[in-house]
């Protein structure tokens, strides 16, 4: 019992340490983005093996659609968490009470998970409408 016990606090703390690093990660990617977008507004000349320097103007407006991408995909993850969440516990409660119908309580966990793909799709429709990344 002991020892099992021990196994769940070690998979929860495994859990808040990947999820920590998910989002120290993420935030080193925003800061990083945030950085190269100031410097652009700026005017100052683009870093070796950049193609060209984009305008002020260019730069704020790759700044906003780079923030509207990266909401999509937070807000669009944390409701398909959410809704898994509630979902899964569903499901799982279902099953454990009639076992026969389990295929059917996975597929409305997989509709939950469908909600986050919605969100980076729209995420990539904005990335590609952007100055600088294909876009106008």
């Amino acid at each position: 019992m002991k020892k099992e016990k021990n196994l769940v606090n070690w998979y929860r703390l495994l859990i808040k340490g990947s999820a920590l690093l998910v989002f120290a990660l993420t935030a080193v990617v925003l800061v990083c983005i945030a950085v190269r977008a100031a410097q652009a507004a700026n005017g100052e000349a683009p870093s070796k093996g950049a193609e060209k320097a984009i305008s002020p103007e260019a730069a704020r407006i790759a700044g906003t659609g780079l923030l509207a991408a990266a909401i999509c995909v937070g807000v669009g993850s944390l409701g398909a968490g959410i809704a898994v969440a509630y979902v899964g516990a569903a499901a799982l409660g279902t099953i454990g009470e009639r076992p026969e119908i389990a295929g059917r309580a996975l597929i409305f966990v997989g509709l939950a998970e469908g909600i986050a793909i919605y969100g980076l799709i729209v995420a990539i429709m904005i990335l590609t409408r952007l100055p600088g990344l294909g876009g106008m």
